[in-house]
């Protein structure tokens, strides 16, 4: 994560580089050989370093940029901020079906300063002080592989017994004649603006591009979205029509399976020609964002010195994050995985044990979850049909509406949740949650993935009434009410006959 999107001007801007790059900050003398080195101070290496430290382990830590990577700089941490001030205006405007009136009045320059003042306040969590504290030496500086058991930063030697990848990701640039010249935003800038756009270009459907483009809606901006798929291309297809309808109810222009031919600016107004199913179209807007898909960052490490090999543009990486130098391991975006800060966090401990417990874990074993924060919010945790049917799996899916919930009926409450089975059965692969909180929901889910996956257990679990929650249960009752077949119709018939 760089430099780029910090105001100089800020107070909080001043404050959280204080936290994650100091200027002042003086490297420590190296130790003579350090068990763990980790190159990347995103969370997989903060999770990885603050864990072997603990566990009395020598480690080091190295970071060019600013510690806490995308997440607390550029990603969750800013963009949730901004999600939670949308949030509040989409609920005053919602409120009048309920008998509430209201108005909402959107101080841009101030939700923006909100934004920093927040981040900066979740700084401390990642700072260089705080690691030194936890004993771990902290380098902030360029990194890169000076032999199989080295890391050189600046004129120092860093050698160990294990090292650690965790460079993390970076948006993609696509190759669209005229954008640079036009100027564009990243996830990595467009948190630095202080006054909002009145048009908003939005490049990409993935969760950067849907989040930030509702958000910027919500704010009073028009908003189109620009994609060569489809919204939200990972999610099931029912979570993505909702997304499709709420993008049309909140005035989002969506532009599918489109092909972006030029970018041109004239003066202030910038320019996108494409075609899509409906032919040629040219928007026009005040701003544009890219959030065309995340690139590893494996430029520089020196690689090759260490007997890293590469497979394509990834990393050469078995089942348990090893590369081809088994000294070297890798965890987070740049292991080139799912792009999520708890992936992250899961495979730096995933590593830990590797590494130094002579453990056997292997990261396809991990059962991982992921939310989209738009409006609905879009969870899901398994196969999608798309994945299954690639797989060649057979599955069918059950669904509970909210609106059959009193929850849900009480609270206005749009979405679902939905399983899907093997075919003829209630053995779990995947789980869609679309709705408020859809997110915070999901961790049910996952823990039944990860374990029994029978759907029935769910209807054993006791939820507080009135909840949304209830809907596992009810998902629960409905892979029993399966089991229940005119043969075992028959049975309990004659049990019947025969109790009396």
């Amino acid at each position: 994560m760089s430099f780029e999107g910090l105001l100089p001007d800020s107070v909080h801007d001043q404050a959280l580089r204080k936290l994650v790059a100091p200027p002042d900050w003086v490297n420590p003398a190296p130790k003579a050989k350090y068990d763990l080195v980790v190159l990347g101070g995103g969370p997989a290496g903060l999770v990885a370093a603050a864990g072997a430290a603990g566990l009395g382990a020598r480690v080091a830590l190295v970071e060019k940029g600013l510690l806490g990577g995308d997440c607390l700089n550029a990603g969750c941490v800013p963009s949730k901020a901004l999600l939670a001030a949308a949030s509040r205006v989409r609920q005053i405007h919602e409120s009048a079906s309920l008998g509430v009136q209201g108005q909402a009045t959107v101080d841009f320059p101030r939700l923006m300063a909100r934004m920093r003042e927040k981040r900066a306040s979740l700084a401390h969590h990642d700072s260089a002080e705080r690691f030194r504290d936890l004993g771990v030496d902290v380098f902030l500086g360029t990194g890169a592989f000076h032999g199989p058991e080295a890391i050189q930063v600046g004129e120092t030697i860093l050698r160990f017994r294990k090292a650690l990848i965790t460079t993390g990701a970076r948006a993609v640039v696509p190759p669209i004649p005229g954008l640079r010249e036009a100027g564009f935003h990243t996830n990595e800038t467009i948190f630095s603006l202080m006054e909002l756009p009145r048009r908003l270009l939005v490049i990409g459907g993935g969760p950067i591009g849907c989040e930030l483009a509702q958000a910027f809606r919500q704010f009073g901006a028009e908003v189109s979205v620009v994609d060569q798929g489809v919204l939200a291309p990972r999610d099931e297809d029912a979570a993505r029509e909702a997304l499709r309808a709420a993008f049309q109810r909140d005035g989002i222009q969506v532009h599918e399976r489109a092909r972006i031919l030029q970018v041109s600016r004239r003066g202030e107004e910038r320019i996108i020609a494409l075609e899509d199913g409906r032919g040629a179209v040219e928007l026009r807007g005040d701003a544009i964002l890219v959030a065309a898909g995340r690139a590893l960052n494996l430029e520089g490490l020196g690689l090759e010195a260490a007997g890293i090999r590469m497979e394509g543009r990834r990393l050469e990486v078995d089942a348990r994050l090893r590369t081809t130098n088994p000294r070297v391991f890798v965890a987070g975006d740049a292991a080139g995985g799912p792009q999520f800060t708890h992936t992250a966090d899961a495979q730096a401990r995933l590593v830990l044990r590797n590494a130094f417990f002579f453990g056997h874990g292997k990261v396809a074993d991990q059962v991982v979850p992921w939310c989209t924060y738009t409006h609905p919010e879009l969870a899901q945790v398994g196969l999608t049909e798309a994945m299954a049917r690639e797989q060649g799996i057979e599955t069918e899916a059950l669904k509970v509406e909210f609106s059959d919930l009193d929850r849900g009926v009480l609270g206005d409450e749009a979405g679902f949740v939905q399983a899907r089975v093997l075919k003829g059965t209630d053995r779990v692969v995947g789980i869609t949650v679309v709705g408020s909180h859809a997110g915070d929901l999901l961790g049910e889910a996952a823990l039944l993935l990860g374990t029994t996956r029978r759907l029935s257990t769910l209807s054993t679990i006791i939820h507080p009434y009135p909840t949304l929650g209830e809907a596992f249960k009810r998902l629960g009752d409905l892979a029993l009410k399966r089991r229940f077949t005119p043969r075992a119709q028959q049975l309990f018939r004659l049990w019947f006959r025969l109790w009396r």
